[in-house]
């Protein structure tokens, strides 16, 4: 019999990159695969939903649930809060359900810093200009928003050292391949699985 306790995995990429399209897909892959809601106070996109993509809140009520300790991490990116709930993210590491976070390079440093073992994956675009072409293909922000982004995007990619993995996405589907290898092969780990066997003694 083997049993473990929940894995952390944490994905973050600059905007652009396709982080979320990336989770989004990996929760229909592998739907075992517990993937925590992120509260913000930014404004839903179009086709967002409330509770399914993020949990939309005010900035009064962030800052009431910051007040309360209720974030396992939080930060402000692009002007907004944004933060991770502790209580249902510990809660499901506990019963042994592996969790999936998309979470930017701040709060990634907070999640490595409060759960050492959490396996930290880190999205880059093939170059800069992909990545400011695919923001422009959203048409959703102006000329000073993807400059800011942009801006922003060079300070994150330069601490893509700080994670374990590093996954180029030139490509959707191949990029899905790496992150589920990834998923798999840290699943398999040795340090993190107890081994029981009925008919065999098997030492720590």
């Amino acid at each position: 019999m083997i049993e473990r306790h929940g894995t952390l995995f944490v994905v973050s990429a600059p905007s652009g990159a396709g982080k979320t399209t990336l989770c989004r897909a990996m929760r229909l892959r592998l739907p075992e695969l517990a993937y925590s809601v992120s509260v913000t106070t930014r404004p839903p996109r179009a086709g967002e939903l409330d509770g399914v993509d993020f949990s939309f809140v005010t900035e009064a009520r962030f800052r009431e649930m910051l007040a309360r300790g209720e974030f396992a991490e939080w930060a402000t990116v692009h002007g907004n809060l944004y933060g991770t709930r502790a209580t249902a993210l510990e809660q499901a590491l506990a019963a042994g359900h592996d969790v999936l976070l998309d979470i930017d390079t701040q709060g990634a440093a907070q999640l490595r810093a409060r759960y050492p073992e959490a396996v930290l994956v880190f999205i880059v675009a093939p170059s800069l200009k992909e990545l400011e072409q695919r923001l422009r293909e959203r048409r959703s922000d102006a000329e000073t928003e993807i400059a800011r982004r942009l801006q922003r995007a060079r300070e994150e990619i330069a601490l893509w050292r700080r994670y374990d993995y590093l996954i180029v996405n030139r490509d959707v589907k191949e990029a899905m391949e790496h992150l589920a290898s990834i998923i798999q092969a840290e699943r398999c780990r040795t340090g993190r699985l107890r081994l029981t066997l009925p008919d065999l003694e098997v030492s720590e």
